[in-house]
């Protein structure tokens, strides 16, 4: 049995590793999903994070790796249960000149710049917390957003706040740091999770999939395999506690 998956370059996520190898937590995580339910063959391709759900709705791959599951997006594939729950954060300049430290106190500068990936769930989130459309650069992929962060075309880059503290860590903390910003909303909400998605059509890898995961996540391999990448408890836990996930 065969099934492509399909992943963008979003470290610690996924990216292309040593020889052109697709690696990262997710992949890692779907590799031993999929291994355990019988796929003898994983392939694996490239895309943009806009191509990642009407690909898999055309049918010309399986799979998505995790990405945040919405209503919007809900009606448009079929999501796995939750694999992780992670808040908002920026990536700044080392020093984080224009003091940003939440998408209010970039809705509160005129003169502040936010970077977005095309389709990403930010988007949406910046603007309900007042960052108007003329603040917003967007961008197809995520090393084009940090080549923009790094010229000043952007004073921020808005992602998961997990990813950007591992790409502040790769990049160089003398360059870029990572600001974590999810938890300053009202009540201190839960997480938004994130899940594998699918063609709303295919029941029978997705049924085999959360089966799987639910005899999978939160055990002792799991928590190693996600350690690696920088993925705690924290992460890791809230996605758990989602009840009523399909």
């Amino acid at each position: 049995m065969k099934v492509t998956i399909a992943y963008i370059e979003e470290p610690p996520f996924g990216w292309t590793g040593t020889g052109e190898l697709a690696t990262g937590a997710d992949i890692e995580l779907a590799q031993s999903i999929l291994t355990a339910i019988g796929v003898t063959r994983i392939e694996y391709h490239l895309t943009t994070f806009g191509e990642l759900l009407p690909g898999v709705q055309a049918g010309r791959w399986d799979m998505n790796v995790p990405l945040f599951a919405t209503a919007e997006r809900a009606a448009l594939v079929a999501f796995s249960r939750p694999v992780w729950a992670i808040h908002d954060g920026f990536l700044v300049r080392a020093g984080n000149p224009k003091t940003l430290d939440s998408y209010a106190s970039m809705a509160a500068r005129d003169d502040a710049r936010l970077g977005i990936i095309a389709g990403q769930v930010q988007h949406e989130s910046a603007k309900a917390s007042g960052v108007r459309e003329e603040q917003f650069v967007i961008f197809k992929t995520q090393p084009d957003a940090i080549a923009a962060l790094r010229s000043g075309e952007i004073d921020a880059y808005a992602s998961t706040s997990l990813g950007n503290r591992i790409l502040a860590a790769r990049l160089g903390h003398a360059e870029f740091e990572a600001v974590e910003h999810g938890t300053h909303g009202p009540g201190n909400q839960r997480p938004p999770v994130g899940a594998f998605s699918f063609n709303s059509g295919n029941d029978r890898l997705l049924n085999a999939v959360n089966a799987q995961l639910r005899a999978y996540l939160g055990f002792d391999d799991h928590r190693r395999r996600m350690a690696k990448y920088g993925l705690t408890d924290n992460e890791i836990d809230p996605a758990i506690a989602v009840t009523g996930a399909t």
